[in-house]
């Protein structure tokens, strides 16, 4: 994600820009799917979400 916002805002491309929004976007609809099928199919999962409170970013989401 670093690289996607960096390499758009350094050349000042509008189009990469957009292009790295729709990329966070994807990536943040497959962590909450991936996250959904682990809670019902993997023991132990609702335990170490528990412990492990952020998904992406740390301390904030």
């Amino acid at each position: 994600m670093l690289m996607m916002y960096g390499a758009s805002s350094l050349t000042g491309s509008v189009v990469g820009l957009v292009i790295a929004v729709v990329g966070t976007v994807v990536l943040v609809g497959r962590i909450l799917g991936e996250e959904k099928m682990l809670l019902t199919e993997l023991d132990g999962y609702d335990a170490y979400k528990q412990k492990v409170r952020y998904r992406l970013i740390p301390h904030v989401w």
